[in-house]
């Protein structure tokens, strides 16, 4: 028996999230799917995370065992050929049977993508959130340093998540810019539900001057969700980049962090 893992890009829009629901289409089915026209029956796929219906990927990590004795890094090849044009594994290849791509994850990175232009974007409808007032990313940025470190982001979170703790600690938090595109990059030991988004949502609110960085030191502080602003849409959101002990995705597809 062999352990794979596969790294995983995939536009959310189309999708209820990654985990198999009832009410729609999901990543994993489509997975399932393919491996069942690929070998006959599908194996279970655990991934990095869930993500949310109408997120999207650059580098999800999931793992599945397996006795078939196709070339680890030929699963790539034979799933994309069986897969929609929207989802695509970007590697595959062997782990050690003790490797698990939830709890063995040591960093994830989230990038959140605003277009803070005056019109729209027909290209980036689905991949960015459009925001037509100014936002000031000197504001954004004294927002986002006030997350750094180890906190309880209790405030940070929406109902339905199930987690035996909600204190997480984020090691990067930084707004670029790029013409019209402001991205927010977070990364950190872990993610509550809906977390990057309720993050993103409030600094939004502070960007645009509606608010001072202040209230996220207050939400921190006070640990209760009423605290924190609006949670940001799904589309603007992707899962970048996964480190691992054993691997971390950038070094396997080429990408950087960084978006330039």
């Amino acid at each position: 028996m062999k352990r794979i893992a596969l790294i995983i890009e995939y536009d959310g829009t189309q999708y209820v999230g990654w985990q198999v629901q009832p009410n729609g289409l999901s990543i994993q089915q489509c997975l399932y799917d393919a491996f069942d026209k690929l070998i006959g029956v599908h194996p279970i796929l655990h991934a990095s995370g869930r993500t949310d219906s109408g997120v999207h990927a650059r580098a999800q990590v999931a793992h599945f065992d397996t006795d078939c004795r196709i070339p680890p890094e030929k699963f790539s090849y034979a799933l994309n050929t069986r897969l929609p044009e929207d989802i695509r594994v970007k590697s595959s290849f062997e782990v050690p049977s003790d490797f698990h791509s939830r709890f063995c994850v040591r960093e994830k990175h989230y990038v959140y993508t605003v277009n803070n232009a005056p019109h729209a974007s027909a290209f980036t409808r689905n991949t960015a959130l459009h925001v037509h007032y100014p936002l000031d990313i000197e504001r954004l940025n004294a927002a986002a340093k006030l997350f750094l470190g180890e906190h309880d982001f209790n405030a940070f979170r929406s109902s339905g998540g199930c987690t035996e703790t909600t204190i997480r600690r984020i090691f990067v938090s930084e707004w670029t810019k790029h013409g019209d595109y402001l991205m927010y990059h977070v990364a950190g030991s872990g993610f509550l539900y809906n977390m990057v988004r309720i993050m993103t949502g409030t600094m939004i609110r502070i960007g645009q001057g509606f608010e001072d960085p202040e209230i996220i030191s207050d939400a921190l502080l006070n640990a209760e969700r009423s605290y924190a602003g609006d949670t940001a849409p799904a589309h603007g959101l992707a899962l970048w980049r996964v480190k691992y002990d054993l691997f971390d995705t950038d070094d396997i597809t080429g990408r950087s962090f960084d978006i330039t």
